[in-house]
């Protein structure tokens, strides 16, 4: 930062030990900078890491994922840490949005951790994908297997993505390359699991639907007319 302002530090580390109770992990460390030739006055810079261990058993493997495989969706709740560089200059250029959809545009990156662990506790889930950076078509065909692609109903946009696509004119593709486009997660497991598992990740306070399936296919999205 250009400078420590106690009260603002102690908001933002606040806000950090929030994420560390959803996701419940430890924040161990951490350090400022005050470098006034670097950051304008108000402003920061924050950064950060996490690092886990994991049963060699409890990995997932896309070799377990199946032709016929439902795939499910977890909502986001806005476009997360993706894309603010162009919503950014839509706000400045364009008519703002509606207080809802504001909310929206600022809510915090969901934690889905402890709804994760809850659904694998109950279903085999057989992939994991989250939706971040490249959106859907970027990141749900990197769990697939060779031979294996995602079918799946592209769901209507949610408000504060509707109006990134009209006052940034936006089309549909660059709007599934750049945004999660309400979906901040996915999950693979058997057809007859698909519903349970929507059920237990509902029940866990998330809003989840069955997106579609995984076909016969190279590592890609298709989305079903």
């Amino acid at each position: 930062c250009n400078s420590l302002s106690p009260d603002f530090a102690a908001r933002v580390i606040a806000g950090i030990a929030r994420g560390c109770q959803i996701a419940e992990c430890a924040l161990i460390g951490g350090e400022t900078a005050e470098m006034p030739g670097a950051y304008t006055k108000g402003s920061f810079d924050l950064a950060g890491f996490a690092v886990g261990t994991a049963e060699e058993s409890e990995l997932l493997n896309s070799e377990n994922i199946r032709h016929g495989d439902a795939i499910i969706s977890i909502f986001s709740s806005g476009p997360h840490s993706n894309g603010y560089s162009l919503i950014r200059r839509i706000l400045r250029d364009s008519p703002p949005p509606s207080e809802s959809e504001m909310q929206s545009l600022l809510a915090p990156t969901r934690i889905y951790c402890r709804a994760i662990a809850a659904l694998r506790q109950k279903i085999r889930v057989r992939g994991l994908a989250h939706i971040t950076g490249g959106g859907i078509v970027g990141n749900l065909p990197r769990i697939l297997p060779s031979g294996a692609a995602a079918k799946i109903v592209a769901p209507e946009l949610p408000a504060a993505f509707q109006w990134i696509q009209k006052f940034g004119n936006v089309g549909d593709d660059e709007m599934r390359r750049v945004f999660n486009c309400g979906i901040g997660m996915t999950a693979i497991v058997a057809a007859e699991d698909a519903k349970a598992a929507a059920t237990i990740l509902r029940e866990n306070g998330e809003t989840a639907e069955i997106l579609g399936e995984v076909i016969p296919g190279e590592k890609e999205v298709i989305f079903a007319k």
